[in-house]
This record gives structure tokens, C-alpha cells and sequence, in this order.
């Protein structure tokens, strides 16, 4: 259907897209493999806050776990998100999450509590979350914004609990910050809705 502001997803588009998020969870699990044959030596990799040394750390953060229980939490909600955020282009996905990782590291860099190591895929799962929530409506198609309230529907309130500063057992400041950066990369990397065709 063209005119609409509405397209299926290519074939082609929807398979790249799941090849790309199955390769990115199970890098993350053979990372976790590796991090527990070495005695969880990959955990320093993690942020720990306004340490200068610290931000190269920023990026790896996002690919390191805390455990196979913490990287099992994150594989579907990072498959689903990923998977329906890449149907709508790869480079302008790689772009987004790219944008969600840096900022919600420099984010958990600056804020999170002293002495804290923080790593895990959660703030990019709840950026893309943000993204996926608004796109639509920041986009003005009806696909994206029936996306948006499914996957509210679904998740909300499994992510609002994620973002209380009342849950000590996560880094709700890595999830805010990843929210609001998956709500700006929405902006950033908007595309202007199709205009419908009007005939005479």
C-alpha cells in the first residue's frame, strides 16, 4: 500500500534484521561464556561513575553481563525491540542504538552512585523501547504508532518498574537515561510521513 504512510516490511529487510539481533544475543551470551571461564574477567568492563579511565568502557558495557541470569533477562525484550526498531533500516538502526548506547553510558557515567559497576544490555533495551514507543507518533504513521501501543501494552509496566528509583536491585538511572535517549533518537532520526495521493 503506498499513499498511506504504511508499508509491509520487505522480506529481504525483515530477514537481514533478524539475522543482525539473533548474531547480537548470542555474541552477548559467548561474551558471558567467556566472562565465566575467566573468572569474571570481563566484568570490569563495566562503568564504574566519573572514574576518567572509566569511559572507555562506555560501549563494551553494553555487551557485558553480570551473569547468565542477567544476560537471559535482556535476550527477548533485545531480540523483540531490536528486530521491529532494525525492520525500519539497518544504518538508520546501527545510528539509534548507537546514540542510545553513548549517551546512556555518559549518562550512567555522570549519575550512577559511587562505587557502582554498572553493565548490561537493559539501557538499550529500554532506549529502544522509547523509540519504538514514539517513532510513530513522532513519524505520523499508523504502523509505527500501532507498534508503539502494542509494545506499551506489553512492556509498560514492566518498564516503568525498571525506571523507580524505588528498585535498588537495577540501575533504574541506566534505564531512565536509556529511555529518554530512545525518545530523542526518535526525533534525530525521524522520517517524514508519505503524503497521500490525491487525484483530481
Amino acid at each position: 500500500m503506498t499513499g498511506t504512510g504504511f508499508e509491509w516490511p520487505r522480506t529481504g529487510r525483515a530477514r537481514t534484521a533478524a539475522k543482525l539481533m539473533v548474531g547480537w544475543v548470542a555474541l552477548l551470551w559467548v561474551l558471558e561464556v567467556i566472562d565465566v571461564a575467566t573468572a569474571h574477567s570481563l566484568d570490569g568492563y563495566g562503568i564504574v561513575p566519573r572514574e576518567p579511565s572509566e569511559l572507555a568502557d562506555i560501549i563494551p558495557a553494553a555487551f557485558i553481563h553480570f551473569g547468565f541470569a542477567h544476560v537471559a533477562a535482556n535476550s527477548i525484550p533485545l531480540l523483540v525491540f531490536g528486530f521491529i526498531a532494525a525492520l525500519g533500516g539497518i544504518r538508520r538502526f546501527i545510528a539509534v542504538c548507537a546514540v542510545i548506547v553513548v549517551a546512556d553510558g555518559l549518562g550512567v557515567w555522570l549519575i550512577s552512585p559511587s562505587n557502582s559497576n554498572t553493565a548490561g544490555a537493559s539501557g538499550l533495551i529500554f532506549g529502544l523501547f522509547g523509540y519504538l514507543l514514539v517513532r510513530g507518533f513522532v513519524e505520523r504513521k499508523p504502523a509505527g504508532i500501532l507498534v508503539g501501543l502494542v509494545i506499551g501494552a506489553i512492556w509498560g509496566s514492566s518498564i516503568l518498574l525498571g525506571i523507580s528509583p524505588a528498585n535498588t536491585t537495577v540501575s533504574w538511572q541506566g534505564h531512565l537515561i536509556g529511555l529518554i535517549a530512545g525518545v530523542a533518537a526518535a526525533f534525530m532520526f525521524r522520517r517524514p510521513a508519505a503524503r497521500s495521493a490525491v487525484t483530481p
